[in-house]
C-alpha cells in the first residue's frame, strides 16, 4: 500500500486541533487584536452610562428608550452566548452554562432588571476574554511552524540543473546540494566526500562525514562543499516526511482536556433550573396567598444569582496568573490544561544534545607527549586554520588560540583527517585510521575515550591528542537533583548520539536509565512502552525535529525554544525559551502553585454563591446584591491570581 503523502497544511491544522482551547464560546480572534475587546468595551460604556442616567433620573431615559438602550448594551456580549446556547440545544445538550445565563439574563429583562441582565453577561464576557488572552498570549510568543522540508530540489535534467519541487523528483535522478542547503530527498552520494549536519534527524552532535555511495538523508544540511546525490526514495517516503507523518499520528492520539467548568455546568445548570422552577410553582402548595408573578420574580432573581459568573471568571484568572508567571520566567504553556498536566508528571524522558548539553564542541582535554602545550597548539591550530569542520572551529576558539605558524601543502584525507607541513615538519592530525595508515603507534589510553578525539603526529612521531566534547549546560546537574526533589522519580535519557557518549553524559548526571543511537521512531517506541503503564505520566524534553514525534506522544511535550527546531516548538505543549533545563523544575512548581490557587478560587466562588443562593431563594437578596457578590468574588480571585506573579520558585 502506498504511504499517504504528508501535507504540512494538515500537520498545522492537526497540531492546532490538538492544542486549541475549546471553550465553545469565542468573543473574537487574537487577543492582540483590539476588535476582540470592542463588544465588551461597548457594553461596559453603555451599561455605566445607563446606570448614570437611571441614577440622575434623566427625563428622556424612560420607557422604550431605556429598554432599547439596555438591549443594545446587552447584544454585544449576550448574543454570542445566547447563540451558543441555542446551538447546544439543537445538538441535544440543553443544560449548558450558555443556556443558564441566557434564561437568567433574559429573565432579568422580563422582570425589568435591565442593568443587572447586562452586568451578568458582561462579567461572563470579561472572564472569557481573560481565558482567551491567556492562551493566545502564550501562542503569540511561540514561533510559527515553518516548513522544515526544502522548498525546492536542484535536479539535473536536459544537461543542466533545474529547480523543481521535491515531490516532482523521481527515483534515480541526480540532484545538487550547495553549502548550507538542506538535502531535499534521500539518496546516495555521487561526490567523493561530504560533511553533513544530521542533528535534525538523529540528534547526533558530531557532523557526519560521508563518502561516495554512502546514504544521504533528507533534512540533513550540507556543510562543506557542493555535493551531488542520486535520489533513492520519493519524497513521501523520505526520512523527513516520515518524521512529519509520525508527528501527525502522535498528535492525533493526544486527547483534548475538557475544562472543569464545562463538566461542572452539566450538573450545576439542570439543578439550578429545576430549583428555579420549584421556587416558582411549589409555594402554590404551601402558601395561602400565593401570587404567581411574585414567585416568578423571585425565581428569576434566583436564576440571576445562580449564574456561575464568579466561578467562570475565577478559573481562567487563576490560569492566566500561572501562564503570566511562567512567561515571566521564560516558560510558555500552550494552554491552561498543560499547567494542570505538569502537576501530574512522575516520569521524565529527555534528549541529550541541545537539551542537557550545549550542542557545541569545546576542547575537554589536551594530552601532550614531549612538547610544550603552547607550541603543540601552534602546530595544531596552523593546520586547523585550513579546515571549516566544527571540530576545527572548537580548536581555534580554545583560549583565543592563534598561531603565527603557517601550514603548507595541506590535503584532506577522506574520512581520516589532514596532512600538511608546518615549519618544514610533516604534521598529521585526525583519527586512529590516519595514524595506522602512516605507521604511527597510538597509546592504548586513547581507546577508552568515547568523545571525539583529534590525534596529532609531527615528523612521523605521535605527540599528543585533543579531546573534543559537547559541554553540559551549567544547570544540567542541579536540574536532575531538583527534579528528584519535586517528586520526579523516574528519569530516562534517549538520544540519537552514540550510545557511548550518551551513557557517559547520563552517568555524569546520575541518570541510571539511558539509551543512545536511537532513530526518531525508536525514541517513540521507548516512550510508548513507558505509556503502557497507566500510572506513568510522562513528560519529554527535546529540541530537534527528531524529537517531534515523542513530544507529541507524551502527556506533556517540552521543547527548548531558543535553539530548538520549529517543528519541535510547534509540536510541544511547553516551550523553554531560555534553553535552560532547570526551567522544567520551575514549570512544575508554577503548575502546582497555579492549581492550588485555582482550587482556592473555586471554593471561594462556591461558598459565596451558596450563601447568596440561599438568601435569594428566601427573598432576602436582590439582583444587585447577587451581582455585587459576584464582583467581590471576582476581585478576590484577581488578587489571589496576582500572587502567582510575585511568587518565587527558586
Amino acid at each position: 500500500m502506498k504511504k499517504k503523502k504528508v501535507n504540512l497544511r494538515d500537520l498545522k491544522q492537526n497540531s492546532k486541533a490538538g492544542h486549541s482551547h475549546d471553550d465553545g464560546h469565542n468573543h473574537g480572534g487574537s487577543s492582540s487584536d483590539f476588535k476582540t475587546y470592542i463588544p465588551a468595551i461597548v457594553s461596559f460604556i453603555m451599561l455605566v452610562a445607563g446606570i448614570a442616567l437611571d441614577y440622575f433620573n434623566v427625563t428622556f431615559f424612560k420607557d422604550w428608550i431605556r429598554i432599547i438602550w439596555y438591549c443594545i448594551a446587552y447584544l454585544p456580549v449576550g448574543f454570542p452566548v445566547v447563540k451558543e446556547g441555542w446551538k447546544s440545544i439543537k445538538k441535544g445538550d440543553v443544560f449548558t452554562e450558555f443556556f443558564l445565563m441566557s434564561i437568567a439574563t433574559i429573565g432579568a429583562f422580563i422582570i425589568g432588571e435591565y442593568p443587572e441582565g447586562v452586568a451578568v453577561m458582561l462579567f461572563y464576557a470579561v472572564g472569557e476574554l481573560f481565558q482567551n488572552a491567556a492562551v493566545n498570549r502564550a501562542k503569540g510568543n511561540i514561533k510559527a511552524l515553518l516548513d522544515v522540508r526544502p522548498k525546492e530540489a536542484n535536479v539535473y535534467r536536459n544537461g543542466a540543473y533545474t529547480n523543481v519541487s521535491p515531490e516532482d523528483v523521481s527515483i534515480g535522478e541526480k540532484i545538487q546540494i550547495r553549502v548550507g542547503e538542506k538535502v531535499p530527498l534521500d539518496g546516495e552520494l555521487l561526490s567523493e566526500k561530504g560533511s553533513l549536519n544530521t542533528a535534525a534527524l538523529t540528534g547526533e552532535s558530531k557532523p557526519n562525514s560521508v563518502l561516495k555511495e554512502d546514504k544521504v538523508y533528507a533534512g540533513s544540511i550540507n556543510l562543506d562543499s557542493v555535493i551531488e546525490v542520486e535520489v533513492t526514495n520519493n519524497f513521501e517516503d523520505s526520512s523527513i516526511a516520515r518524521i512529519l507523518d509520525l508527528v501527525q499520528n502522535a498528535t492525533a492520539r493526544k486527547s483534548k482536556t475538557e475544562l472543569f467548568i464545562r463538566k461542572f455546568a452539566r450538573i450545576y445548570t439542570p439543578i439550578v433550573v429545576f430549583l428555579a422552577i420549584g421556587v416558582t410553582f411549589l409555594p402554590y402548595v404551601f402558601v395561602d396567598d400565593y401570587v404567581f408573578r411574585d414567585w416568578l420574580y423571585r425565581a428569576l432573581i434566583f436564576l440571576v444569582i445562580s449564574c456561575p459568573c464568579a466561578l467562570v471568571i475565577s478559573i481562567p484568572l487563576g490560569y492566566f496568573g500561572g501562564l503570566g508567571a511562567a512567561s515571566k520566567n521564560g516558560i510558555l504553556f500552550k494552554g491552561a490544561s498543560f499547567l494542570d498536566a505538569m502537576t501530574k508528571i512522575n516520569t521524565l524522558v529527555m534528549d541529550k544534545t541541545g537539551t542537557v548539553t550545549k550542542g557545541v564542541f569545546k576542547i575537554k582535554e589536551i594530552k601532550i607527549i614531549g612538547w610544550e602545550e603552547h607550541e603543540f597548539m601552534k602546530y595544531l591550530t596552523a593546520m586547523e586554520e585550513q579546515s571549516t569542520h566544527p571540530i576545527a572551529k572548537a580548536i581555534m576558539e580554545y583560549k583565543g588560540n592563534g598561531s603565527n605558524y603557517k601550514a603548507e601543502d595541506v590535503s584532506e584525507i577522506a574520512g581520516k583527517g589532514l596532512k600538511g607541513t608546518v615549519n618544514d615538519k610533516t604534521v598529521l592530525i585526525g583519527n586512529k585510521s590516519l595514524m595506522i595508515a602512516n605507521n604511527i603507534e597510538v597509546p592504548n589510553e586513547t581507546e577508552s575515550i568515547v568523545e571525539s578525539i583529534v590525534l596529532v603526529a609531527i615528523n612521523n612521531a605521535f605527540v599528543g591528542y585533543v579531546v573534543i566534547a559537547d559541554e553540559l549546560k551549567e544547570d544540567a546537574k542541579d536540574t536532575i537533583t531538583a527534579l528528584h526533589e519535586v517528586g520526579i522519580k523516574d528519569i530516562m535519557m534517549l538520544s540519537g548520539d552514540k550510545n557511548s557518549i550518551t551513557q557517559q553524559v547520563a552517568k555524569s548526571l546520575h541518570i541510571k536509565n539511558a539509551k543512545g543511537g536511537l532513530l526518531p521512531e525508536e525514541k517513540l517506541n521507548e516512550v510508548e512502552i513507558l505509556k503502557q503503564n497507566p500510572e506513568n505520566k510522562i513528560a519529554f524534553i527535546g529540541d530537534g525535529i527528531n524529537d517531534a514525534p515523542v513530544l507529541a506522544a507524551s502527556d506533556v511535550g517540552i521543547a527548548m525554544g531558543g535553539l530548538g527546531s520549529d517543528v519541535a516548538i510547534e509540536t510541544a505543549d511547553v516551550i523553554i525559551q531560555t534553553d535552560q533545563p532547570s526551567k522544567v523544575v520551575r514549570a512544575i512548581k508554577i503548575g502546582r502553585s497555579t492549581r492550588k490557587i485555582v482550587w482556592q478560587n473555586i471554593i471561594l466562588a462556591f461558598g459565596v454563591k451558596a450563601i447568596v443562593l440561599i438568601l435569594g431563594a428566601g427573598g432576602l437578596a436582590t439582583m444587585w446584591e447577587a451581582v455585587f457578590a459576584d464582583v467581590g468574588v471576582a476581585l478576590l480571585a484577581i488578587l489571589n491570581a496576582v500572587r502567582l506573579q510575585r511568587m518565587s520558585w527558586d
